[in-house]
């Protein structure tokens, strides 16, 4: 049963709409990301739920109570800004407290709570040190803290990590989610950062032009895209011009990419290429990191390399083929290089390639699938 649901909520503005009927359940102790581009509508949705926005149309419900027009702080839910917004004056301790503070809670109990929130994200021993005296990633935890102390039925995260550096957020996005499974709050978090909403959520909400695009598990979002949108945005992928068509000699699915065709299984076509079958055209999408670079000639398709960079981990190939242009991304085992100007073939497990639907009006379902 859903703890905290949307139901077709809207947002206008003048004739702008920035969210789209939008319905969304969440189960208590779930953590869910918004997803998406500058302007797709995610911080207006988490703005919704917290009453700092009004809802043009469309029901809020938390707990089986209508929060749509109730007040933000008579929501009780916990909000860690990207700014932190902590307060300069104030010590860690004070500014965990001050919620508590807000809520009439007996100076003892404020403090034991403090205690133990700030014990929970390992600052127990910067308890009496002011903002300014710590790093980014503590400020981090320390509005962490804040908006946990006061116990909320929902945590709402708007770009929490944002203003850290690559490696302290990519620490800090395990840490995250290790607190927020101790505690088991249920958790909204809004983000651009596909690889931030990938390994800290349950589920990933992906948007664009205010609207859902998909919604799924991160592997199953990552792994079985419905659109080009979704394709694109989380992760990177190859996207081909191609062709479907039913064999008539076996009435099973192939697709064909250029003069290459290929058999499909009905698990690689799903509901949206269904509809790129009838229509002929379509878009195979597959990922860089499942491609092999084999010898020429030995495999699907042949592709002369044009680039290459070093990633550290990993290679990165630029190739251009007869049907378009691949980036491919090889791990840094020790195995051979390709050169720039060597030609290597492209080969990839069947169950890899993924059809999408040439239309981009096509939106995937509620849940994923390909």
């Amino acid at each position: 049963m859903a703890f905290l649901s949307l139901h077709s909520v809207s947002k206008f503005y003048g004739s702008s709409c920035a969210v789209s009927a939008l319905s969304l359940d969440v189960a208590q102790g779930e953590f869910v990301s918004l997803l998406g581009p500058s302007g797709c509508g995610k911080t207006t949705t988490l703005q919704m739920v917290a009453g700092f926005v009004p809802v043009s149309s469309g029901r809020i419900m938390l707990a089986g109570r209508d929060i749509t027009h109730a007040s933000p702080e008579s929501r009780g839910l916990g909000i860690v800004f990207q700014s932190y917004a902590l307060f300069p004056h104030m010590t860690v301790a004070q500014n965990v407290s001050f919620g508590l503070e807000m809520r009439k809670v007996a100076p003892a109990e404020r403090q034991e709570r403090a205690r133990r929130i700030l014990s929970l994200v390992h600052l127990d021993a910067y308890a009496a040190r002011y903002p300014r005296e710590l790093s980014g990633g503590q400020r981090q935890r320390v509005a962490l803290a804040r908006a946990l102390v006061i116990e909320p039925p929902v945590l709402l995260l708007d770009e929490p990590l944002s203003n850290l550096d690559a490696k302290l957020r990519a620490d800090m996005q395990l840490e995250l989610r290790q607190i927020q499974r101790k505690v088991g709050t249920t958790t909204v978090m809004v983000t651009h950062d596909q690889s931030e909403a990938l390994s800290v959520s349950d589920r990933v909400v992906v948007m664009d032009g205010g609207v859902v695009r998909q919604m799924g598990a991160p592997l199953d979002v990552y792994e079985h895209p419905g659109t080009r949108f979704v394709s694109t945005f989380v992760g990177h992928a190859n996207l081909v011009d191609a062709r479907v068509f039913i064999c008539p000699a076996t009435g099973r699915p192939r697709v064909a990419l250029g003069s290459l065709e290929l058999d499909l299984t009905d698990a690689d076509l799903g509901a949206s290429a269904a509809a790129s079958a009838t229509s002929g055209t379509a878009l195979v999408s597959i990922r860089p990191e499942k491609i092999t670079l084999r010898p020429r000639g030995s495999a699907h398709v042949d592709a002369q390399v044009q680039e290459r960079f070093f990633l550290g981990s990993q290679w990165l190939y630029r190739l251009k083929s007869d049907v378009g242009d691949w980036i491919v991304t090889r791990p840094n085992d020790g195995h051979a290089l390709f050169e720039p100007g060597e030609w290597a073939a492209l080969d990839w497990p069947a169950h890899c390639l993924r059809v999408l639907p040439a239309d981009e009006a096509v939106v995937a379902s509620a849940e994923t699938g390909a």
